[in-house]
């Protein structure tokens, strides 16, 4: 493994923040990473080593003054099937949509609806990605991660990785201690189509396929997201920036008489998960720019740098949002995206 010294990360985010590594070395094996102990950088040092992967949930607000450990490996396969599943593992270094694709094409059902999020395989059950009325735990049977400190594989059982909302064992208790190498998808033989959420079925139908697939699903998901959401290609983002708030079901009966138009989805009888993007909306930064941050223009949940911002500009810019949003719906809410 070859340590770079002072490495910019521009190129390894989404957000196209400049700011420099002092190390980074990249793997694509489980043999590349038993030697990180060996390496002349102590994966043990005052500063923790960060994992990166896609880059497509992180905000550098500053340079990294440590290791970073870039994980790029690769490699999907069919390890299983039984009467109604198949059991897929995917290395953490995929890149997620093509993994969705390869999915598709193979008839593996179950990840359709989260098509075209950014990042890698990696990074999914950390993060508990979701979109359109499906997450990862829903479809997650294990995954195997590398323990930085004990030096050995570990494999992760659904019920050990303590799924929530966006969240995951490994955001909070077992932080940069492990390092996520594969995960293993249980998708299903006969599709089982999540199509209530959002505009999926008028997207299918406007699309004129006919019959319901998971191709079609995909399809119409990867219409909407392009149609509301900017390229990180093109302009910087992380995608959504904000978790959507959970209120109690009193606190949401209040506000929908001071706001009768409030946007909110029963999560039980107690609780409510309210649309950030709409609160933050109501708040007038929709379309909002101050130098090169902004908020965009057709989907206020996601921060944007337009080019020259730095990570400062950005979360502050967050900061003066959630400030607003807590002053006139006493709602609080919470940055999804990782801040460094």
């Amino acid at each position: 493994m070859q340590i770079q010294q002072n490495i910019s990360l521009k190129p390894y985010n989404t957000f196209h923040i400049d700011v420099y590594a002092k190390y980074l070395v990249s793997f694509t094996t489980l043999e590349d990473l038993s030697q990180l102990t060996s390496l002349p950088i102590s994966v043990n040092n005052t500063n923790k080593p960060l994992v990166l992967g896609g880059g497509s949930n992180i905000l550098f607000t500053q340079h990294y003054d440590g290791l970073i450990i870039k994980n790029e490996m690769k490699g999907i396969e069919l390890t299983a099937e039984d009467e109604s599943c198949y059991y897929v593992k995917a290395a953490a270094g995929e890149n997620w949509h093509l993994f969705v694709q390869h999915c598709i094409q193979n008839n593996y059902a179950g990840v359709e609806n989260l098509s075209l999020i950014p990042g890698n395989v990696g990074a999914s059950p950390m993060q508990n990605i979701g979109a359109y009325g499906v997450e990862i735990e829903d479809v997650f049977h294990e995954l195997q991660a590398y323990h930085l400190a004990d030096n050995e594989v570990v494999t992760f059982k659904k019920d050990d990785c303590k799924f929530g909302y966006r969240d995951s064992v490994f955001k909070g208790k077992f932080k940069n201690e492990f390092i996520i190498t594969s995960v293993t998808f249980r998708l299903n033989k006969i599709p089982q189509f999540v199509t209530t959420y959002g505009s999926i079925m008028e997207e299918i139908e406007k699309m004129g396929l006919g019959e319901l697939s998971i191709q079609a699903v995909s399809q119409a998901v990867i219409n909407i997201r392009r149609s509301k959401l900017p390229d990180p290609a093109v302009i910087g983002n992380a995608g959504s920036f904000f978790k959507n708030p959970t209120v109690l079901l009193q606190q949401f009966q209040k506000l929908k008489d001071d706001f009768p138009s409030i946007v909110g989805y029963p999560l039980n009888s107690n609780s409510v998960k309210l649309a950030a993007g709409w609160l933050i909306e109501q708040c007038g930064w929709k379309g909002f720019r101050k130098g090169d941050a902004g908020c965009h223009e057709k989907q206020a949940l996601v921060l944007v740098n337009y080019g020259n911002a730095n990570g400062l500009d950005i979360y502050t810019l967050s900061a003066e949002i959630m400030h607003s949003v807590e002053a006139k719906f006493k709602v609080l809410l919470e940055r999804e995206v990782n801040i460094i």
